[in-house]
């Protein structure tokens, strides 16, 4: 991971709530937090950050530390959890690399993760039925120890900065949000466990027990909080970065490798895509009634019905960017469990030069123009930036 000192800082983004969300994605995590590193140099600092699975790791992280000390606490994280690998990829060529992140990524699933994970001793088989240890292949009790660390849950709970982590319930299947302004509200309080159940992935994971109910991951549900976000805030204006870490979009499979890992992309990927284009949608929809009522006579533009749908279309704006991790060749299915060192650092360099790319374009930062409501932009390439009408 380098500083990138060469890159000037941007221009200060549009005058609007700040809001980061943060996909899930197991090791790809990392590319998040070189996105977030890149998003500081452009004095973009976030009012909110909502996540889910490692993407609510790094945004307790992010909501828990002072600004100045954030980018320091995912470096140690993120250091501490990329396993070191006696040896390098023989060569750059794909399957060489292709070798390599998959011996990794055994090696990791054997033996664990430090500051994360650890796999159970002896088997989650071999422990009698019902117990938390049979339903899960490893013990995440050094991830607790972790959060204690580097998140200072007492500036979360204070309200320095929003912080909105979702899980799902084991058997009601219902997804929850845990958020800090909500439970403040509730005389409530975010801890390690909130962070640790939105990031519980079954079968690896044991779920995780918070007020009688068992939490897993939020992304056996849906792995992005952006329709969170978009109906938990419907008045002041949002700024959201959205980064993910799976794309919709890649070339067809033609091995099974590559087959396991476009089958993971499509599943992670397109709630994302859908939730986007549907509140895109009702934002549209909203407009046009508006258009609609400006349109009726004078007699019935006070007619009672008339009244209520002029508040009920009322509206902030909206401008989502979106980031989104693209793979390289040499990389498969394994790619979210592959916490290798040298996989960790191509990660979150490609976040920092994602963020670079998105900020050159300046309109991407500004208000939407010409009475629209929500507007959204992918970065496909640096010549070829895509806007998602």
């Amino acid at each position: 991971m380098t500083d990138h000192d060469e890159h000037a800082p941007a221009r200060t983004p549009a005058n609007a709530e700040r809001v980061l969300v943060l996909q899930g994605g197991g090791a790809l995590g990392s590319y998040q937090a070189g996105a977030y590193q890149a998003l500081c140099r452009s004095d973009f600092q976030p009012d909110w950050v909502a996540g889910i699975s490692i993407g609510a790791v790094n945004a307790a992280i992010i909501a828990g530390n002072a600004p100045d000390k954030r980018v320091d606490k995912l470096k140690e994280f993120w250091e501490m959890v990329s396993a070191p690998v006696p040896w390098t990829p023989i060569s750059n060529g794909d399957r060489s690399r292709s070798l390599f992140n998959e011996t990794s990524a055994a090696i990791i699933a054997t033996f664990g993760v430090p500051g994360f994970f650890t796999p159970r001793v002896p088997p989650a088989p071999l422990w009698p039925q019902g117990s938390p240890e049979a339903q899960s292949y490893y013990d995440t009790a050094p991830l607790r120890r972790t959060l204690e660390r580097l998140v200072d849950f007492d500036r979360i709970n204070d309200l320095q900065c929003r912080l909105s982590v979702g899980a799902v319930g084991v058997t009601s299947g219902n997804f929850r949000y845990f958020d800090n302004v909500e439970f403040n509200r509730l005389g409530k309080r975010i801890g390690p466990e909130h962070i640790m159940a939105s990031g519980a992935l079954p079968p690896g994971f044991p779920s995780v027990v918070i007020d009688g109910e068992h939490y897993w991951d939020g992304g056996v549900a849906t792995n992005t909080p952006l329709d969170y976000v978009l109906e938990a805030e419907t008045s002041k204006d949002l700024l959201i970065f959205q980064v993910d870490l799976f794309s919709a979009r890649g070339p067809l499979p033609v091995t099974l490798l590559e087959a396991a890992e476009r089958e993971k992309d499509i599943r992670f990927s397109s709630r994302t895509r859908m939730n986007t284009d549907k509140n895109r949608q009702i934002h549209n929809a909203r407009r046009a009634v508006r258009d609609l009522i400006g349109k009726l006579p004078d007699g019935l533009k006070d007619d009672p019905s008339a009244k209520f749908l002029r508040e009920a279309v009322k509206e902030n704006t909206v401008t989502v960017v979106h980031l989104i991790y693209k793979s390289k060749n040499y990389e498969t299915s394994s790619k979210d469990y592959d916490f290798s060192h040298i996989a960790m650092v191509e990660h979150w360099e490609s976040g920092v030069r994602d963020v670079h790319l998105s900020m050159r374009h300046k309109e991407w930062l500004e208000r939407p123009q010409s009475g629209e409501t929500m507007v959204t932009y992918d970065l496909s390439d640096e010549d070829n930036p895509l806007k998602k009408e």
